[in-house]
């Protein structure tokens, strides 16, 4: 629910349509956008953080710039600098601005999710992110958070699993 605004809503539906595309199951939960920050979301839905997953935008530093969307535990710290930036095959990457990161996603900042994301940008997922239990990640906007299992993040199109992605 993302309380009237037709932006959201459109990147809402897009997300939604993706999953089902892809034949994925998926659970959502509604929230407000002040509720969107991942403790805060864990602490007010009772979600453990190893049961939450970001996701992060990369973005090399050389133009033209090359991106790869990363989805880490929320208990851990992405490897920018060493595995992410070995993954991309770059000499130097930092975390995209949240600006850039709504321009290159088409998605609100704080609700990134990897689900439709464009076709180019790469899905890293951190190794612990697997088996059987629901991951909540963001739903395109800071009005939806998405639950699927663990092992289907692996079959998202363009999607690979890394070995020390985070730590």
């Amino acid at each position: 629910m993302s309380d009237s605004n037709p932006v959201a809503e459109a990147i809402e539906n897009r997300v939604r349509q993706f999953l089902a595309d892809c034949e994925i199951a998926f659970e959502t939960i509604a929230c407000r956008p002040d509720q969107a920050d991942t403790d805060v979301f864990c602490e007010v839905f009772g979600i453990p953080h190893d049961r939450s997953v970001n996701t992060i935008l990369v973005a090399s530093k050389k133009e033209p710039r090359s991106y790869a969307a990363c989805l880490v535990l929320a208990n851990t710290r992405l490897d920018v600098n060493r595995t992410v930036r070995k993954e991309m095959g770059v000499r130097k990457c930092s975390f995209a601005s949240f600006e850039e990161t709504e321009k290159v996603t088409g998605m609100i900042s704080g609700g990134v999710t990897p689900f439709d994301l464009p076709p180019e940008i790469p899905v890293l997922i951190d190794s612990r992110i697997t088996g059987e239990d629901v991951m909540w990640l963001g739903g395109g906007s800071r009005s939806l958070k998405v639950g699927v299992k663990a092992d289907d993040l692996a079959r998202l199109p363009n999607a690979r699993v890394v070995e020390g992605l985070a730590g």
